[in-house]
């Protein structure tokens, strides 16, 4: 294990004999954790302040800076650091004070080695969990603007991601065309470990049936007319990474077979070859096809379905979250101008409903190229309707019914209230009281609102 991926262990006592017993003890237990000795609770604030520490043991009565002042101070530092207080008998209660503090346990002198082991290992397991969570927040928050919504479905959806991105398992993405399945299949690696290992998106539809087989396992010299020589495939390609198959619903049944093999043995024969090569390859499937519709059709080999489907994330159309409409069509707008090089366009209430009333068979794609439109021929700083029809999209009444009205009014309202009552919050520093005086509403207002649209506090400090 290198020194970057191994866990490290601070032991601090002033009687140094003692301390290196103790390491002596944990590296004997543990080989691959990197173990440190300190002998001052100064020493200690330096080898903090020099190098990770996910585990601290430390005694409590020291001279000088004491084992409750380094504890203090370590937490402040590293929040997700575990600590471990060492007491004498009958200082049970410094030890509780030192919980109360943050410690995560406590271990008293003389010290059994199968308790200190116990400890040890829960209190790094602890550790390495917490920074897990906070990389993985932190991975989030940096792709959230890309997953645009704050409907049930999609915290879901981006729950369901960081779940399936901490395993090894194939996924399969399912969802129309147009919902966003190559981002959020982006979203699974970019959270996974092999985040900074290949990653070979593949149109299976983009290659024609007969070179498929070639594109994804290579060929060797002389397989078939024009194979002057070897050649790898795509899946080499992305060894130790994470392959995309895009649309592989519409693989032929031989290419498919030749897949299972993939998925089964973890290694590709190249066309022509009668060698197989091992590949270390995490795989990501995505097809907007009713895949169980085409295995009972015979057209998609049922044994391929449920070696893909071990983890399944299912995209919702944007007719089902149309809350989320008027969030993507200011984000859309925001980039397209960014893009184009104008400054920043507001879209009109007008324009709002028209967008929030629409039914988008082509999903976000379809809202992010309509947006684009209106960036292009929206004359001002405020998009109108008129260039909702200079861009091809004069609303039609359907069914007798008006709308910019029946249906998008709702969206309208609901959009403005968020934003307005997220503003009035930050303004607040996430104070509810501070953000009714501001808005002029009731305190009891403003929780409905925080409730209804599933805004916390938290979010503002």
């Amino acid at each position: 294990m290198s020194d970057a991926a191994a866990m490290h262990i601070l032991i601090v006592d002033d009687e140094a004999d003692f301390a290196r017993g103790l390491k002596r003890l944990v590296e004997g237990e543990f080989p691959d954790v990197r173990v440190q000795v300190a002998t001052s609770g100064e020493q200690a604030a330096v080898a903090l302040r020099r190098g990770r520490v996910n585990l601290l043991i430390t005694d409590l009565q020291m001279p000088g800076m004491n084992g409750m002042a380094l504890l203090d101070a370590a937490l402040r530092r590293a929040p997700f650091l575990s600590a471990v207080v060492l007491t004498a008998h009958g200082s049970i209660e410094i030890a509780v004070e030192a919980l109360k503090a943050g410690a995560y346990d406590f271990l008293t002198k003389p010290i059994e080695p199968e308790t200190l082991f116990r400890v040890v290992a829960k209190g790094l397991e602890r550790s390495r969990l917490l920074t897990e969570n906070r990389d993985l927040r932190d991975q989030l928050e940096r792709r959230k603007e890309h997953l645009i919504g704050e409907s049930p479905a999609m915290e879901q959806l981006r729950k369901t991601i960081a779940a399936a991105a901490q395993t090894e398992y194939t996924v399969l993405i399912m969802g129309e065309s147009g919902t966003g399945k190559e981002l959020v299949a982006s979203m699974v690696r970019d959270l996974s470990r092999r985040a900074d290992k290949p990653f070979v998106a593949v149109n299976c539809t983009a290659i024609p049936e007969n070179l498929l087989e070639s594109e994804l396992f290579g060929h060797v010299k002389g397989a078939f007319s024009g194979a002057d020589k070897d050649r790898d495939g795509l899946f080499v390609r992305a060894d130790s990474g994470t392959i995309l198959l895009d649309e592989i619903g519409d693989i032929p049944l031989e290419t498919q077979a030749k897949l299972l093999r993939v998925l089964q043995e973890g290694e590709i024969r190249p066309v022509g070859s009668d060698r197989a090569r091992g590949v270390d390859v995490r795989v990501i499937a995505s097809t907007n096809q009713d895949l169980p519709a085409r295995v009972a059709q015979r057209t998609f080999r049922e044994d391929l379905y449920h070696r893909l489907n071990v983890l399944a994330l299912n995209l919702p159309p944007l007719r089902e979250r149309k809350g989320d409409v008027l969030l993507l069509a200011r984000y859309f707008m925001h980039k397209a101008c960014a893009e184009l090089g104008l400054p920043d366009k507001e879209l009109s209430p007008e324009v709002l409903g028209h967008l929030a009333a629409g039914e988008w068979p082509g999903n976000v794609r379809e809202l992010q190229n309509t947006i684009r439109r209106l960036a292009v021929f929206g004359t001002s700083g405020t998009v109108a309707m008129d260039a909702v029809r200079l861009a091809g999209g004069e609303p039609a009444a359907r069914d007798g019914e008006l709308p910019l009205f029946k249906e998008a009014k709702g969206q309208v309202v609901d959009g403005f209230t968020r934003d307005y009552i997220r503003e009035a919050m930050a303004r607040a520093g996430g104070n509810v009281s501070q953000a009714a005086r501001i808005s002029g509403l009731s305190r009891v207002a403003v929780q409905n609102m925080l409730a209804r649209f599933g805004i916390t506090t938290d979010e503002f400090k």
